[in-house]
């Protein structure tokens, strides 16, 4: 009750402050250049098809991503949020139904952070430290409240753009575009019927790992830990 009253005074006070330019610091596409390490994320999961396949590809090529999760489908599906921790991956807030926050309100931005915050906390015992809005939408304001609710506020540098359903390949040479250490590449594990997340994941994990890259989580990009 305490959390949820604080955020709620956040949420007003923040509400009386005028917008302004944001800084670039308060949000971020890629990590720290001049290393080996790259961030692989998946979006609007969890999903009982793909979350599934995926977590399997990641422990056969032991590596760890970040997955930025709907309030909704943690609802649905919490054994598969459970899996994802315990393997080890992150576990990032994607808002609690793909609200693209520059359509809605600061009040109803804060309202679904908070929320599938706390669904995720139901599942796993901790709440989330990364956020990333849905579609890369936002307002100034609307991040700078959520940096300020805690949150490393997250996009990314490098658009698999799975969610299009491209051929295999085509979505390997996406991901791979300009590729460098530091970069965050994003999938999504929920994506209808069509997704060439899986395959394409298999050819491009063995692939980088060759080259040297190093797969962490988002924080352990940032050297959160």
């Amino acid at each position: 009750m305490l959390k949820r009253v604080c955020a709620l005074t956040l949420v007003i006070a923040l509400l009386l402050l005028p917008v302004s330019a944001i800084d670039g610091e308060r949000i971020a596409r890629r990590g720290p250049g001049g290393t080996g390490k790259l961030a692989l994320t998946f979006d609007d999961g969890p999903h009982p098809k793909y979350t599934e396949q995926i977590l399997a590809i990641l422990k056969e090529y032991d590596c760890k991503a970040t997955f930025f999760v709907i309030g909704e489908n943690v609802r649905a599906h919490p054994e598969l949020l459970k899996a994802e921790f315990e393997a080890g991956h992150e576990i990032g807030n994607h808002t609690d139904t793909h609200a693209m926050l520059n359509t809605v309100t600061l009040a109803k931005a804060c309202l679904e952070v908070n929320r599938c915050a706390n669904a995720i906390e139901e599942v796993i015992g901790v709440r989330p430290l990364v956020f990333r809005p849905p579609g890369g939408a936002y307002s100034d304001q609307k991040i700078r409240a959520i940096t300020e609710m805690g949150y490393r506020c997250v996009l990314w540098s490098q658009d698999s753009r799975d969610w299009t359903c491209p051929s295999v390949e085509t979505t390997i040479q996406n991901a791979k575009k300009d590729l460098s250490g530091g970069a965050i590449l994003l999938f999504h594990d929920f994506n209808g019927a069509c997704s060439p997340t899986p395959d394409a994941l298999r050819a491009l994990i063995p692939e980088l790992k060759a080259q040297g890259y190093e797969f962490v989580t988002v924080s352990e990009l940032f050297g959160d830990g």
